[in-house]
Order: structure tokens, then C-alpha cells, then sequence
């Protein structure tokens, strides 16, 4: 079966950085679009980046400049390096395939 599994969220300060990763499975990874959604307290869930087969990428306004997704096709992974973090970038962080499977979700907390 289908498997996304998130890790590295955690608390940091302003101005932070963290990288996350999504370890995927049971499905042929290279042929599929991935994204990191977020979803804050109170908050609908929000697309924050995509990177397509292509590897091209896309990026919420609110995060460009600031995050960085990327794949590797040989570990079945998507990553989001995140830099300059701000408090309202705390969130629950989902990784998603194809607009269809997801992961559990990675808590970051960005606050002094």
C-alpha cells in the first residue's frame, strides 16, 4: 500500500531554518507530481510547494524565496528546506502524491 512518511519538523526561532523530508512507497514515485501542503490552527490546508516529474517547481507567494523543494528519484524522497522561518509558518506540514495519497503530517513551530 501507498506510504508517505514525513519527518524533521520541530520548534525553532525566527529566522530559522528546517528541512523536511517525505519518504515515499508502494507506488512508482518518478511518475508523480509531489507537494507539501500546511495547515495551521484555525486554517484551511494550503499548497506551500510542488516539484513535477520535470522538476519543475512551484511555490505559495508566501514561502518564495524562503523554501526550496526538491526530489530524489533514487530514494523515493521529496525534501523542503525552509530558511528564514517566521511564526507564521507554524503549521502541521503534509506531503502529498498526486494529489491523492498522504502523509501523516510533521509539526513545525517557529517562536522564540
Amino acid at each position: 500500500q501507498v506510504q508517505l512518511v514525513e519527518s524533521g519538523g520541530g520548534l525553532v526561532q525566527p529566522g530559522g531554518s528546517l528541512r523536511l523530508s517525505c519518504v515515499a512507497s508502494g507506488f512508482t514515485f518518478s511518475n508523480y507530481a509531489m507537494r507539501w501542503y500546511r495547515q495551521a490552527p484555525g486554517k484551511e490546508r494550503e499548497l506551500v510547494a510542488a516539484v513535477s516529474v520535470g522538476v519543475q517547481t512551484t511555490y505559495a507567494d508566501s514561502v518564495k524565496g524562503r523554501f526550496t523543494i526538491s526530489r530524489d528519484n533514487a530514494k523515493n524522497a521529496v525534501y523542503l528546506q525552509m530558511n528564514s522561518l517566521k511564526p507564521e509558518d507554524t503549521a502541521i506540514y503534509y506531503c502529498n502524491a498526486a494529489r491523492t495519497w498522504w502523509g501523516q503530517g510533521t509539526q513545525v513551530t517557529v517562536s522564540s
